[in-house]
């Protein structure tokens, strides 16, 4: 409801989903997070104007501030599920312009594998963006994004 509100007093909404380590050790990945995109899907509906300004940061929760990351197959294997489901339960041609991001525990150290990584369009950076290897991670970025 809150993500809804803000969508409707035209605000960009990032939209956070993961999963635990139990969650992943049970392979219940996919499961987990669908099921926390079909949570705003029920909120939002088919409603195109209002997930135009969405995006989606898939932040396993058991690399938050861990320092532990997700390989760029274990984050690509996310995000595309993530765009299939959009594709599927939204709209087929908005699934290649929504940004689906990463966003655990990115950092100077592991960016540009991810970030080579088709699906993923982007970062949700926390506490690398308070250290200056956050320049870095732009510079190898936009390499990997020409």
């Amino acid at each position: 409801k809150k993500a809804k509100r803000a969508l409707e007093k035209g605000m960009t909404v990032i939209f956070c989903v993961g999963e635990t380590l139990d969650e992943r050790k049970a392979n219940r990945t996919m499961e987990v997070n669908i099921a926390q995109l079909e949570a705003l899907g029920k909120e939002l509906g088919e409603s195109k104007m209002l997930w135009k300004e969405v995006v989606i940061a898939y932040e396993p929760v058991w690399s938050i501030g861990t320092g532990v990351v997700a390989t760029p197959e274990q984050a690509e294997e996310v995000h595309v599920g993530l765009r299939k489901w959009f594709a599927e339960k939204v709209c087929a041609e908005g699934a290649q312009h929504i940004r689906i991001i990463y966003g655990g525990s990115a950092n100077g150290s592991n960016c540009e594998k991810l970030g080579q990584c088709p699906n993923i369009d982007g970062f949700l950076v926390g506490g690398a963006s308070l250290k200056p290897e956050f320049m870095t991670m732009i510079d190898i970025l936009a390499k990997t994004r020409t």
